[in-house]
Parts: structure tokens; sequence; C-alpha cells
């Protein structure tokens, strides 16, 4: 057995993957998120290694002669996060999260700072990277700068506790904005000019190799045998293109998660950093991806659930009985709740509902949450179809469909439209980065890669409909008009 375990912005997902490359069991624990501040967002490193412990102590009930058998674990986790540490180890400060936007100032000191950072880095500096948010602790927050010894990434946080290795894998260490992507090593350059050096960097890895075993004491508290190995693991969308067997350029997926990702693998590093476009390593070696990256996904449509007090499922399905005379009628939404990324680069950007009218209810709100979303995605597509010289793959293939919002066929259909091209939802494909985690394990312990690397089938297809596609593409323009008019106004 291979043990995933995906450390998410929401909570912890872990998942048992046996021989047979069945999954035998998931369990899963939340994880407080925290905003101190407007566009601040932390988290408590205490609190991930509190809710994995949870989840494990639900599988091992759940399916304990499987957990027994575990003799390989991978690591998969949101990217970005500054987890930073002092002379024995110690947390210093709540981490600084991916969606936490206060380093804008920062990103372009560091561009000044290192005019080729973008041409090392193969991104531009965003306030979500880990870098400007190092620059941001030495000028505010200069008395724990000073202390800091390290500096992990959140899932390389929990592998520490877990092994007492400081390691990190090529996909994950991409997201730092410290990394030559090309050269798959730290740029020394880059961490100088944020007042570090590599001996605050972990040991980098590929995410199918094996960086160590876990700890004596965790395997006896687990109930784990000696020796059980840690592969390197990846980023959250790497893992999830491992979980759902894209290896090969061109293949890729579009993921409905907290953030919303569009991914495609390339076997070569291809930045397209005019458009907001992320080019990091992929979690396999020798391959890279490209990657639009908007910030708030389904966490938007969980927000609004929250708001008008209803759920997720009643809002989806009642957006799932609408006609399109109705949709025509609904609100647009711009779904900047938490700034934005791709294509625009802005962590100021806000959500917006624009044609709001007293006869509009919760029904017509979701539909535009949803359909905002998938124009968000559909912006980032474009970005990336913009660069299609530079990465391998028609832009108009099949693409696979996970995350949580996935589980939605309403907003399954709507994207499938929206984007153009037939979406394949695989059973299980919200737990595509815990899966992706499990495989890399599988690898780790020297399994092949083509073998454990494959795609998975599709449960569901979802292709557009030509009403619909061209309701979107109207209503899209219209989306696209809003952004520039609004921005002085952000």
């Amino acid at each position: 057995m291979y043990l995933g375990i995906d450390l998410g912005t929401s909570g912890v997902k872990l998942l048992l993957l046996g021989e047979d490359q069945q999954v035998h069991a998931v369990a899963d624990a939340p994880v407080p998120q925290h905003r101190p501040q407007p566009t601040w967002s932390e988290q408590h490193p205490a609190h991930w290694l509190a809710a994995t412990e949870t989840a494990v102590a639900q599988l091992r009930a759940q399916a304990p002669d499987a957990w027994a058998q575990v003799r390989g674990v991978g690591l998969s986790g949101h990217m970005h996060g500054a987890v930073v540490l002092g002379a024995q180890g110690e947390v210093l400060r709540p981490a600084i999260l991916w969606n936490d936007g206060r380093a804008a100032a920062e990103c372009a000191e560091l561009e000044q700072a290192v005019p080729a950072s973008r041409e090392i880095t193969g991104n531009l500096a965003m306030p979500g990277f880990t870098a400007p948010k190092l620059l941001w602790l030495r000028k505010h927050e200069p008395e724990v700068f000073a202390r800091i010894r390290s500096v992990l990434l959140p899932k390389d946080w929990l592998r520490l506790q877990l092994t007492g290795d400081a390691v990190s894998d090529m996909s994950d260490a991409s997201g730092t904005l410290w990394l030559d992507v090309a050269r798959r090593d730290w740029s020394d350059t880059l961490i100088a000019a944020c007042g570090l050096t590599r001996a605050h960097m972990p040991r980098l890895a590929e995410g199918s190799e094996a960086t160590g075993v876990l700890r004596a004491d965790v395997a006896a508290r687990w109930g784990l045998p000696a020796g059980v190995t840690m592969a390197g693991g990846g980023g959250d969308n790497a893992a999830s293109a491992v979980g759902v067997g894209a290896r090969q350029a061109g293949q890729g997926f579009v993921s409905l998660g907290t953030s919303g990702v569009v991914f495609r693998v390339s076997d070569r590093f291809a930045p397209a950093t005019e458009r907001a476009v992320h080019a990091f390593a992929h979690a396999l070696p020798g391959r890279w991806h490209q990657m639009s990256v908007m910030l708030s996904a389904a966490s938007a449509f969980g927000w609004l659930a929250r708001i008008t007090g209803q759920s997720e499922v009643q809002l989806s399905t009642a957006v799932q009985g609408m006609d399109l005379a109705r949709h025509a009628q609904a609100p647009l939404f711009l779904p900047y709740l938490s700034g934005e990324r791709t294509p625009h680069n802005n962590a100021a950007a806000t959500g917006v509902f624009m044609g709001l009218r007293a006869e509009h209810d919760a029904t017509d709100m979701a539909c535009a949450v949803m359909e905002g979303v998938g124009f968000g995605l559909m912006d980032g597509l474009q970005a990336m179809q913009a660069a299609a010289g530079e990465v391998e793959g028609p832009s108009d293939a099949s693409l696979t469909l996970v995350g949580g919002g996935a589980r939605s066929d309403a907003w399954a259909q709507l994207l499938a439209s929206g984007l153009g091209c037939t979406l394949e939802r695989p059973r299980g494909g919200h737990a595509a980065a815990a899966l992706g985690a499990a495989r890399l394990a599988a690898m780790a312990c020297g399994g092949d890669e083509a073998l454990w690397c494959q795609g998975l089938p599709a449960e569901d297809r979802f292709t557009p409909q030509p009403a619909q596609q061209a309701l979107l593409q109207e209503r899209h323009a219209r989306f696209k008009a809003l952004y520039p008019a609004l921005l002085p106004h952000f």
C-alpha cells in the first residue's frame, strides 16, 4: 500500500492506494484559515499536523489491514506558503499562504533587484509567491526575519515533522521564485536578493525520488513498520497531474478547487510571463508545465453558499434546472474575491456582481458565480493558447476535470461549453492530488512511471453545447470589458 497525503487549504486528505492501483480508503480532516487583515491569509502549521493525525486515525479505523501494509508515503500540498523556522526548528510566526496579497510592493522590488528574474524563474513576481513574502517580513517584521534559519513550503514543513528531513521537490520549489526552473536548481542570485542564502533552503529532489523514511517514533505512533519510504512529492497541481496521468507533453487538466487551474505538460521550459502564465517544473523528472491560475474558484461558490444560507448542492441543483433564457438575464460576476493572477496579476482586484436587479435570487447569483469562474478559466486558457507556439499539444484537446467543484454537473457542462473542449471527469477526481502523491510514493519505492502514471477512465464526459456556447461567448465579451472599466476603482 502507498499513502498519499494532500495538504489542502481547507483540509488534509489522505488516500490509500494498493499495488492493484485501486483506491482502498480516503479520509479528510479540516484545517482553519485565518484572515487577520484584508488581503492577508495565514494558517498555523501545527494545525496541519493535527489534521494529518486526525485523518490517519480515521484511515486506520476504516481499513486496518490495508493500513498495516503501507510501504511508501507521498506528499502534495498548496504551494507558495512561507513557513519560517528558527534555530531549533521552531515556527516563528503563522505561515503566510498562497492567496495572501500583502506583498505586492515587494514583487516590484524583487524584479528591480534582479532584472533577469522572469527569465530565471519563468514567472512574474506575484504577491502569492514565497520570495516576496520574505521581503515583506524583512521590511515589516525585522525581528522575526533576523531569527530565520530556514524557510519551508507547507507540505515540506509537514515532511520535516514526519521524517526529520528538510527537502522540497522541483514542482513546489518552482513556486518560490528562488528556483532556476530550467536548471532545476536554486538560484543564488534570487535567494541573495531576499537576504537569504542556500543554507536557508531545503535540499531539492525530484517528485518520484525517495527522500528519506518516516521517523521511528512517527511510524510507531501510526502503527507502521520501520523504514517506510517518503517520496519527494509535488505541489498540489503537479501532483494532480500525476494523479490523472498527465505525464506527456500536451496532456493536461482543469481544476475546480479552492483556486482554479488550467494545466498542460511540456517537455521543455516554456515561459509566457507576458500573459501571467506560470511555467514550473513538473513533479516528474525531465518535464515542465504551463499553468494559468485564478485565486477563487470553488471557494467563490462556497462563499456564496455561506452568505445565502443554502448548501452548495442546493445551489448547484437549482442552476442545473435553469434554462438559457433565464441564464441570459443573470448578472455577471467578476470572481476576484482574493485578487487575481492569470491574466491580470492584480492582488487589488475584487469580486463584483454587475447587473443585479430586484428579480434576481440566489439561483441567479449562483449561476453568475459558476459562469464568472468559468470565464476566469477561459481567460487563462486563452492566455495559454496565445503562447501555443511555446508549448506542445492542440488547444482543443480534451482535458480531465478535477477538484471539489467538478462534482457539479451544471458547472462541468458550463465549463465544457465555455472552454470549447470535451471535459472528462474521472471517478475520484476530487482526490487527484492525494492520488498523485500516492503514485509518486509507489515510484519512489521502485515502481515504473509508465505503469503508475496512467490516465484515469472517464466516468462522465461533457461536450460543448452549441446554444450554451453561443450565449457564453456573448456574455464573456461583456465580462472581459468589465475588468478594464473597473480597474481604476479597485
